[in-house]
């Protein structure tokens, strides 16, 4: 087999990438540029693998397949790195090796047939999951890494290891699963005598790799550099922001890191810019809760509060509303904490602590601008509370979040701050309660979780793919009113409202269980009150 007569073909599929470049490249010129541009972002590397494989008809190696790989005898450390390659599996006759790219594949076939008299077969696997596993397998505790990746305390050598390529290439890789995976979080965490990199998907946290401690300063440096962070400074937490592009995707991505007694733990927030269509009707909400709710918020003025712990959803439902209200007829202000989307047609501002642009003064001024609609990020005073209902009660649509339990919680965390019973009957008209539970995998029904013998790509065997959010609608009517005037309790309040009409979320789950989106187990959980 020639790779190189498919040249021109793997050219075509990467026109808009490679028209800058020659065509007449060697093939080792060519594996160079493809993993520079792999290591820019411009390819994902998946995306590389995938053309491979089709071009070649070669299969790919998924990372999990690859477990239990024995060391080949008398091969070289040094051959396998500078070919990237590893023996997967092998019989007196031939062996299966595993590649990251195809353009040394006769090269590796003729040796492996001349020293060891064995026939090849191929198949690829990403170029960072083979660079780990020669390490794993043929030298787990090499003088290199040692040497390469031990404590630096100079800012030099710690930007030396950040550009280090074989870094850059792993960070790059593990972005680029990340999105591939819908994560929303990336935590790289260091430990005693490893450091470990877990995915939060779908609410849950997932181990993807684990390295040698003696590489974690020039993993956490190269985040660090990419966050605009000091790469130089360990023993403070620091914040930082970045936008990304892998492929046609782009990432918004905020990284935090704190010190820990092992070194400094990261933890990087995905916000994919391309991927988000916020509407009402992807939430979760059932028809006849969404049909009451879309006459609720065209509504000219009124508090609508969203609720729940963090992590609920609570951002996307608002930019939802604001998605559905955003017309040239309407102006809407925003005050976020951080801003998370850019909405065309909307003002959005972003608090800044660091010159004292908080929510409260930030809403005392936003009444100014003649706004029909106002979005404040949270209500976590007395003051911004006092300011949203006057808002409110001025003739604007104001809506904003609290962090409660429940629907009816909110009007207790509004009195708790110090705001007066009467106002709050007059201003709120509705709050709605939401947790976030994980939807179903459609691919395999959710039965790949529980039989190990059906293999699910879609939900990663989970059983899992998504989630949904479960709801309750608390609607401000005259009877409600009342008791709130009256500083009734929580839990006749809750009577109350379930007399006129809402469904607890414990219930809003259950019928989703019913219909199949989801588990008993999942709303259980999710709606357990703290």
């Amino acid at each position: 087999m020639n790779f190189l007569n498919s040249l021109n073909e793997f050219s075509k599929d990467f026109t808009r990438i490679y028209e800058a470049y020659p065509f007449d490249l060697s093939s080792k010129e060519r594996e160079k540029l493809d993993w520079e541009l792999c290591s820019r972002g411009t390819i994902p590397e998946a995306e590389l693998i995938r053309t491979y494989s089709r071009i070649t008809e070669i299969k790919i190696r998924e990372e999990d397949e690859l477990t239990n790989v024995e060391k080949f005898p008398k091969i070289s450390l040094e051959y396998l790195e500078n070919f990237c390659f590893i023996p997967f599996k092998w019989d007196e006759k031939s062996v299966e090796l595993v590649v990251s790219s195809p353009y040394r594949i006769d090269s590796i076939a003729y040796i492996f047939k001349q020293l060891y008299d064995m026939d090849s077969t191929f198949s690829y696997a990403r170029r960072s999951v083979l660079e780990r596993l020669i390490q794993e397998t043929y030298n787990k505790e090499s003088q290199e890494e040692e040497q390469g990746f031990g404590p630096a305390d100079s800012q030099e050598a710690l930007m030396n290891m950040a550009t280090e390529a074989k870094i850059v290439r792993l960070v790059n890789e593990v972005f680029s699963r990340a999105v591939e995976m819908n994560a929303s979080d990336i935590h790289v965490e260091p430990e005693e005598n490893k450091y470990a990199i877990r995915f939060r998907i779908d609410g849950n946290l997932q181990e993807f790799m684990t390295g040698s401690i003696n590489q974690y300063p020039a993993v956490a440096s190269r985040i660090k550099l990419v966050g605009g962070l000091n790469i130089a400074e360990s023993r403070l937490p620091q914040d930082g922001r970045t936008n990304i592009h892998l492929g046609k995707s782009e990432i918004d991505m905020r990284i935090n890191t704190i010190p820990t007694l092992s070194g400094e733990s990261i933890v990087l927030r995905l916000l994919r810019k391309d991927a988000m269509v916020f509407n009402l009707k992807n939430t979760g909400m059932i028809d006849g809760m969404r049909k009451r709710f879309e006459g609720i918020i065209t509504l000219p003025h009124g508090i609508i509060l969203v609720v729940g712990p963090t992590g609920s959803g609570k951002s996307t439902t608002l930019y939802s509303i604001m998605s559905q209200l955003n017309t040239p007829e309407v102006k809407i202000i925003t005050i976020e904490d951080p801003v998370e989307y850019r909405i065309p047609g909307l003002s959005q501002m972003q608090v800044n602590p660091k010159i004292g642009l908080n929510f409260s003064n930030a809403l005392r001024n936003i009444v100014r601008q003649d706004p029909d609609i106002i979005l404040v990020g949270e209500i976590r005073d007395k003051e911004t509370a006092d300011i949203a209902i006057n808002a409110a009660l001025t003739g604007h649509l104001v809506l904003s979040t609290l962090h409660t339990n429940d629907a009816v919680g909110a009007i207790s965390r509004l009195l708790d701050m110090g705001a007066e019973g009467f106002l709050i009957a007059s201003s709120l008209v509705a709050v709605l309660s939401q947790r976030l539970v994980r939807r179903i995998c459609k691919d395999c029904n959710g039965k790949s979780a529980t039989d190990h013998t059906i293999k699910c790509k879609t939900c990663s065997s989970s059983g899992f793919k998504g989630r949904l959010a479960i709801m309750e609608l608390l609607v401000i009517d005259d009877e409600v009113r009342q008791a709130i005037i009256k500083n009734t309790d929580s839990s006749t309040l809750n009577k109350i409202a379930i007399k006129n009409g809402m469904i607890p979320i414990q219930d809003d789950g259950i019928e989703k269980v019913k219909a199949g989106l989801t588990t008993e187990p999942e709303v259980y959980v999710a709606a357990k009150k703290d």
